[in-house]
């Protein structure tokens, strides 16, 4: 039987936890960010939701170092659940990286109709009101093909292109925030919540399991380690690109509030660019921040991409779907059918159009807090020291009430129609897969 390649090092494995996890919501939704919590509030809601992610990062880092298997959440739960269980959490895994890609894909048509507005043309349909341009399905369409491609020719490619597009997001960061920074104010932080500093730490803390699902990531290349890598690897890399996420988006946050009066700028399209090219009164900053946006989409889409279909892989070669996608390609070493059935679905949901932005940002978040419980579960029940079982028993908690506060319809910001469809739909085709595939279900 065909393995899958052995090449990755640590550094690898830090820029696929923390590139899987930082995106462009940065600049793609920061207006939506401010208006739920405030300046103080969304510093707050990230700094205290990513905080809460630690214990579980801790389990994570336990798990793979005692089990460096693809399946991830699966394979932890299998230990001590039913098959079901396993099931269902890979599942709602998958969801979680998988729904990023067409986030992506069609985020990047918005951030070159920003570039080039002329590609804000020929309208082909609308979704929930949102217009769907073909430059835009063109361009996100063509970025698919190539990371689908970089995906298929091998995980050494893959993972150079991740740490060139994760350290060069870092180094145009710290470039147009430390110059912008220079030209704000305090006087432009209010309001510091948009509502009660309950409410708007709240609101925000809501979707940061979405905009911090990533360093778990980690464990689905586990499979992938070069021959040299030492198990402890797998720990640093996890609470690295935890600690740098919460870093990045805070400062993020607050430069915005801080280079202009946010709240006049949350109609404007891109408010991040518009509120750094309007405190140093030069286009460049922008070209500086949109550079830093693509490089960041390329690797969260790249990151998701490897995380989404490792999992899909795993998943079919322990009979819990379709075994075809376990193929691994005998040259190349790569789950090369598992990848072909994410860029093929990541190219079919793109033509849904960025009407479902916001929504697959609700979604996602309940999705990664489930398999987050779930594996912290799976911990507890495997017995560790007292101490451990303690910190598993945080995750629990956190990934419950991470749930909660998007189901529970007395939560404000709690799930619309639109996010229980799409939670509805993606359950559905679940059982559907977990029906067909049941007589051939067996363990490892």
């Amino acid at each position: 039987m065909t393995i899958l390649a052995r090449k990755l090092r640590v550094v690898d494995y830090f820029t696929l936890g923390w590139g899987t996890m930082v995106g462009v919501g940065w600049l793609v939704v920061m207006d939506d960010w401010l208006l739920r919590g405030g300046v103080l509030g969304g510093v707050l809601g990230f700094a205290i939701g990513g905080a809460l992610l630690l214990p579980i990062g801790y389990v994570y880092g336990q798990l793979v170092m005692a089990m460096p298997d693809a399946a991830g959440e699966v394979a932890y739960t299998a230990k001590v659940f039913p098959q079901s269980v396993s099931f269902a959490t890979g599942w709602m895994m998958i969801l979680a990286y998988f729904i990023v890609c067409p986030w992506e894909a069609v985020a990047i048509g918005k951030i070159a109709g920003y570039i080039f507005p002329a590609l804000d043309s020929i309208e082909l349909y609308r979704v929930a009101g949102r217009p769907v341009y073909l430059p835009h399905l063109v361009i996100g369409l063509g970025l698919t093909g190539l990371i689908t491609l970089l995906n298929y020719r091998g995980i050494r490619l893959s993972a150079t292109f991740q740490n060139w597009t994760a350290f060069g997001t870092l180094a145009l960061f710290a470039v147009f925030v430390g110059f912008g920074v220079t030209r704000g104010s305090t006087a432009n932080f209010p309001p510091l919540f948009t509502h009660s500093p309950f409410v708007s730490v709240l609101l925000v803390m809501q979707v940061v399991p979405y905009f911090m699902t990533g360093y778990e990531s980690v464990g689905k290349a586990a499979e992938e380690a070069s021959p040299e890598f030492r198990g402890r690897g797998f720990f640093t890399a996890i609470w690295m690109a935890i600690v740098v996420g919460i870093l990045f988006y805070t400062i993020v946050i607050a430069a915005v509030g801080y280079v202009a009066p946010w709240r006049q700028l949350t109609g404007e399209k891109f408010m991040t660019a518009v509120a750094f090219e309007r405190a140093v009164g030069s286009r460049w900053i922008v070209s500086v921040i949109l550079a830093a946006a693509l490089l960041s989409l390329f690797k969260v889409f790249n990151g998701n991409f490897v995380a989404a279909s490792r999992l899909l892989f795993a998943m079919g070669r322990r009979g819990l779907v379709d075994r075809r996608v376990a193929y691994v390609h005998p040259g190349n070493q790569t789950p090369s059918f598992a990848v072909l059935c994410v860029g093929l679905a990541t190219a079919a949901s793109m033509f849904l159009g960025d009407a479902i932005l916001v929504p697959i940002t609700e979604v996602g978040s309940v999705a990664s807090a489930a398999g987050w419980l779930a594996a912290c579960a799976a911990y507890y029940r495997m017995g560790p020291p007292a101490r451990e079982r303690l910190v598993a028993l945080v995750g629990v908690t956190v990934g419950l009430l991470m749930i909660l506060m998007k189901v529970v319809p007395a939560v404000p910001g709690h799930f619309s129609g639109y996010e229980w469809l799409a939670l509805g739909i993606w359950i559905s085709i679940g059982l559907g897969l977990g029906w067909r595939e049941r007589s051939g279900i067996r363990s490892e």
